[in-house]
């Protein structure tokens, strides 16, 4: 009976610890840790409240609902019963929507269709609020091949592109005019090739002139572009090759222009910007607000000068009216409002050595400073010309946090901090127009998102919206270690970091190190904020391991201009010293951890990091984990590298002291490498590429090919949790953590 006994209380307390325990599979299979988001909201043209997609209690669908900013109360403006097509019985699924300029009408995407990264191609439907009138929009065009629609300014008509071409159609009669008939395989009308999308973040590629008359479209001639081919093997006995035109380094680029067609049909005209249009971006193009003008940026191939040109539809003559130049390069901000009248506008420059907002005339001819200090502007939240302000998010004291400031537009003044002390962490803002309101998110590295509304400027909090209690009940159950921020002073520069100790660490006992690397200039990883991925690092630190990570110089942080464009024409050989000294530094300053067992592991430039880290410093590094990496810079496309490199013929060396592929025969430690076949981002080729030297240098090493997953590698049934199941096996067989 004892025994028994003994047996039914362990069991019972076997389950109940393991309610606590975390896992794997709960973290990528099971869900147990997924955050509630709030959204997507509209605000209501009149700031007084705001829309939100929410799921019918009366019907299998969705409902689109207001709240009224001030009270609270929820009234249903669009029931899912009347978002049911007629013949059918169940309601649209609302993916996304859109309301016309006076909120009498609301566009529906629904049946979506990812192309590359985004869900951009669907079916949409409009729904008439004074007729309650539910229309499905291109009736003859091949389903779910509609994207980007938008009303005309009067709501009248719609445009939207289909399989290359743009169409514009009627609400009231339902005609359909096809007012480009040229796109096809290699001519792109009113969208972008693979590129645009993901290094210019280009992919709506038309606009309705102020007036409606008119529509503004790029149009890409892709032939000549390199045709890159991933091969699916597994969806049918025979593989099928999958063409993606791609430019890589040095090679040639879409042919880009704009032109000017009338919304009723005919003849394109075209505005002859000045040089080779495969060797120059027009990567932004807008009307002017009540004009008859676009405004647009074209940026040269090594992405250091953008030209800014003002441009009549009519009589297409063309003006330029600013030009940004920077000895590096130059990132495209998407900051721009006309303000007084349409005779000045903002613009986003980093001039002064730091990121700011300018007030600019419309002829380019006088340029003032608006949010004016040592801090850089990281991104703007709102411009309201009507009050006076733009608010913007800073973080002048902490470069790991955000904050809400504002600035006026009309005067020079000190910085405006909006954001409470108290709200230590990351905050970002969705502005009402009038600046009256705001839905606000704040999160740190040990609280969910939580989003509340709240009042401007005082920052008052009117009600909470989401606080995703019961993620931060299941995170604080699972008492672990938080991340702890520290500082690394390297010699020439001082580095932020963060680290994870073991949940029960014990200072007496050497660590194994893994070090978590991204190190591009694309992106940040030691932030203080709520991330997916940081259970996989507490995951680690349960299993024995100290975790740490490091922004190296150049990585997207508010640190100024001269921070982030150090590594201008060294990606890759600057950032592996820095986090070579830095883990130097740590292994001189933290006697728990073992330097004997050193390892980096990191996705896509984090990939390239750790691989360069492993051949270059063999002698730290033991072991190293890449995932969906660059083993040869020529190998990516060539608006990222060039922008960050230069050109290939004006830097060989680089390119080639930059690539861990170069430096191959030098690999001492335990290396894994893994990848997706059917990525479109970083080919597999730079996977095989490497295999190919390392079996080359008779280099031994493990690795892992998924089957048409792309740069992700989240596809498919399991895909997740057997990635993480075999990244651990990794670790614990060329890492081995203390045995207890």
């Amino acid at each position: 009976m004892k025994y028994i006994a003994f047996v039914f209380l362990m069991c019972f307390y076997g389950n109940l610890f393991s309610q606590t325990a975390l896992t794997l599979e709960d973290i990528y299979k099971n869900g147990i840790y997924r955050q509630n988001r709030f959204g997507p909201i509209r605000w209501m043209k009149d700031s007084k409240g705001y829309s939100s997609i929410e799921k019918s209690k009366s019907h299998e669908g969705d409902d689109i609902v207001r709240y009224d900013a001030l009270s609270g109360v929820r009234s249903v403006l669009i029931s899912a019963e009347e978002l049911i097509p007629s013949g059918k019985s169940k309601p649209l699924t609302v993916a996304d929507y859109h309301w016309s300029e006076d909120n009498s009408k609301l566009l529906i995407f629904t049946n979506t269709r990812k192309v590359w990264r985004y869900h951009t191609r669907g079916d949409y439907w409009v729904l008439d609020l004074n007729t309650r009138k539910l229309s499905q929009l291109g009736k003859g065009i091949p389903s779910a091949t509609l994207m980007f629609a938008k009303f005309s300014p009067d709501a009248s008509r719609v445009a939207y592109v289909s399989q290359n071409n743009i169409f514009v159609e009627s609400l009231e009669s339902g005609k359909i005019t096809q007012i480009t008939s040229d796109g096809g395989e290699f001519i792109i009308n009113g969208t972008f090739d693979w590129v645009y999308e993901e290094e210019l973040e280009c992919r709506d590629g038309f606009r309705w002139s102020p007036d409606g008359e008119n529509i503004a479209y790029w149009q890409s001639d892709t032939k000549g572009v390199g045709t890159f081919y991933l091969i699916n093997n597994i969806d049918s006995i025979y593989s099928k090759p999958i063409p993606l035109p791609y430019p890589k380094v040095g090679h040639t680029l879409s042919a880009v222009k704009i032109g000017i067609v009338s919304s009723k049909g005919g003849e394109t005209k075209w505005f002859d910007f000045p040089g080779d249009p495969r060797n120059n971006y027009l990567a932004r193009m807008e009307f002017i607000p009540n004009s008859q003008e676009v405004m647009v940026q074209q940026l040269n191939r090594r992405q250091n000068t953008n030209t800014v040109w003002t441009a009549n539809i009519h009589t297409m003559a063309m003006s330029r009216i600013l030009v940004e130049e920077d000895d590096a390069f130059l990132d495209i901000h998407d900051n721009i409002r006309w303000l007084d009248g349409e005779k000045f506008f903002t613009w986003t420059s980093e001039r002064d050595g730091w990121l700011h907002l300018y007030k600019v005339s419309r002829d380019g001819n006088t340029v003032e400073l608006v949010t004016e200090g040592e801090f850089d502007v990281e991104r703007i939240s709102h411009i309201d010309p009507a009050s006076g302000y733009v608010y913007y998010i800073a973080s002048p004291d902490n470069f790991t946090q955000r904050y809400l400031y504002r600035s006026s537009l009309k005067k020079k003044e000190k910085a405006e901090r909006i954001t409470p002390i108290n709200l230590s962490g990351q905050n970002a803002y969705q502005i009402s127009i009038d600046s009256k309101f705001a839905i606000h998110t704040f999160q740190n590295t040990t609280t969910p998102p939580v989003y509340s509304l709240i009042s401007l400027p005082n920052h008052k909090n009117i009600r909470v919206l989401e606080e995703n209690q019961e993620l931060k009940k299941r995170y604080f159950e699972l008492g672990l270690n938080p991340k702890e921020f520290f500082k690394v002073d390297i010699g020439d520069v001082v580095l932020d970091g963060w680290m994870i100790k073991p949940k029960d660490f014990d200072p007496d006992i050497k660590y194994p190190l893994i070090a978590y690397v991204y190190g591009e200039p694309a992106g940040s990883t030691v932030q203080d904020a709520w991330m997916d991925g940081d259970l996989w690092h507490h995951y680690l630190a349960k299993l024995g391991y100290v975790v740490i990570s490091i922004d190296n110089r150049g990585t997207k942080t508010p640190r100024g201009r001269d921070w982030r464009k150090s590594i201008y024409g060294q990606i890759g050989i600057l950032a592996s010293y820095d986090q070579k000294s830095a883990v130097e530094k740590i292994l001189q300053t933290y006697d728990f951890i073992d330097p004997s067992r050193v390892g980096s592991w990191g996705w896509s430039g984090g990939g390239q990091m750790t691989l360069n880290l492993m051949f270059r410093f063999p002698e730290i590094y033991k072991a190293g984990l890449a995932l969906a990496f660059v083993s040869d810079q020529r190998l990516y496309d060539a608006t990222y590298q060039e922008r960050y490199m230069g050109l290939l013929e004006d830097n060989t060396k680089g390119y080639r002291d930059g690539s861990p592929i170069t430096y191959a025969e030098n690999l001492q430690g335990e290396l894994m490498v893994i990848h997706g076949t059917a990525d479109d981002n970083v080919h597999y080729q730079s996977f095989e590429m490497l295999v190919d030297k390392l079996i080359k240098y008779n280099k031994q090493f493990y690795m892992m090919s998924y089957p048409m997953r792309a740069h992700g590698i989240n596809e498919r049934d399991n895909t997740s949790l057997h990635l993480r199941e075999t990244m651990k096996t990794f670790w614990l067989k060329s890492l081995p953590p203390n045995i207890k």
